[in-house]
């Protein structure tokens, strides 16, 4: 795991692209998407921006729904705010307690007790296998509070953090985290500009989030030379992917919640089928608004 901070790296991201979605064929995706969300059954919410010429899709971006394990992106950002303050590195040292230990995502639940490690590493564990030890070392480590004060310092209204939705218990708790696409995806922007505590920061998490470990959702079916940043979030009948595509047409961010879900497989299947019509439209020999014209009935089969 090599991904240290490093001095004023160049971002690799094009700011333009030889041939970006044109209108016809945004908006031919876009009713595809539609017609998606509409027919799925569960509650969908979902915010697409194309990075490149600032076009925008959404549906229900602002509904509210649990948030699962996304919450780790706005507490991944947090710890960064707390490492640019000087309060620690990412080498300082946190010991993994007996009160840390949590089931469900991620491999630290089986480390021995008293094992120390690096912020980096516990990081890096709660992005990319979503590990719920690693989130609560550090949550310890800060506290709640600083967590709760971060959020608001970064414009989150709707995203909230409390000790009772941190519960893996799969039915309701007293007092539930929440989030939306719209401020799931305009965090990932601000990681993708660079905007986030630093371009350094920003940089570095961005790598956290592009060794994401999950092969299903958002990453189900990506064309071979893709590449994605993004984080899961799967509890209490919600089930979410958001993330960060570069594709060859351009740069994009998706971020596709679920909540009251019929199964997590119809979820995960829905986020994937969301993720492929995308896909299709963003490959280099795509060209689908002037080739042919879609129905509502070959829409569904895509």
């Amino acid at each position: 795991m090599n991904l240290a901070l490093v001095p004023e790296r160049e971002s690799y991201r094009r700011q333009t692209v030889d041939n970006p979605i044109n209108g016809e064929e945004w908006r031919a995706l876009v009713a595809g998407l539609d017609n998606i969300a509409y027919n799925y059954n569960g509650h969908v919410g979902i915010y697409l921006k194309d990075l490149g010429t600032g076009r925008v899709w959404e549906y229900n971006p602002d509904r509210l729904f649990p948030s699962a394990s996304l919450i780790k992106l706005p507490i991944m950002v947090s710890m960064f705010e707390k490492i640019k303050s000087g309060a620690l590195t990412l080498d300082t040292q946190i010991q993994l307690t007996r009160h840390d230990r949590r089931g469900g995502s991620g491999s630290l639940k089986w480390v021995r007790e008293g094992t120390s490690l690096s912020v980096m590493e516990i990081i890096y564990k709660m992005i990319t296998e979503s590990d719920n030890t690693a989130t609560h070392m550090l949550l310890d480590y800060a506290g709640i509070d600083y967590f709760q004060r971060e959020f608001e310092k970064l414009g989150l209204i709707y995203t909230k953090i409390y000790p009772e939705g941190l519960s893996l218990a799969s039915s309701r708790v007293s007092r539930e985290n929440y989030t939306t696409a719209r401020e799931m995806a305009v965090l990932l922007e601000r990681i993708y500009r660079g905007e986030l505590i630093d371009k350094n920061s920003s940089e570095t998490m961005l790598d956290f989030l592009k060794q994401n470990k999950s092969r299903s959702r958002l990453r189900k079916g990506l064309p071979i030379g893709w590449e994605i940043g993004h984080k899961t979030g799967l509890l209490r009948k919600s089930c979410h992917d958001v993330g960060i595509v570069f594709s060859p047409r351009g740069d994009y961010i998706i971020a596709v919640l679920t909540s009251d879900v019929p199964s997590y497989s119809s979820a995960k299947g829905f986020i994937a089928k969301v993720a492929k019509l995308t896909y299709e439209y963003y490959k280099i020999n795509a060209d689908y608004a002037s080739s042919r014209s879609y129905g509502v009935s070959e829409i569904k089969s895509i």
